[in-house]
């Protein structure tokens, strides 16, 4: 009985494979035939990719959150400043007028 060597596959390899399915429209059946590998792994690998997009859109999502609510916070303290400058503007033109 001999044993089947397991391939191992670069990320390269891996990122390639998946963007024949994703982006050129290839099935993956057909990727995976023309590429010499097993369709459930290239479908696996479509997967994970998948799931790692998610992943880092959701973190990429809250740090763009923070940095605008910290920017919003900034544009807060300086309308309100101004809006008390005007407030003693006009206070100060009624004075004198009155």
């Amino acid at each position: 009985m001999t044993k089947r060597k397991r391939r191992n596959y670069t990320n390269e390899f891996k990122e390639e494979a998946v963007k024949l399915v994703t982006d050129q429209g290839y099935s993956v059946a057909e990727a995976a035939r023309n590429l010499g590998v097993n369709a459930n792994l290239l479908g696996r690998w479509k997967k994970e990719s998948e799931q790692s997009e998610n992943d880092s859109t959701s973190a990429g999502s809250l740090v763009s959150m923070q940095a605008e609510l910290k920017r919003l916070k900034r544009e807060n303290k300086q309308l309100k400043m101004e809006r008390e400058i005007l407030k003693k503007a006009a206070a100060f033109f009624a004075k004198e007028q009155g």
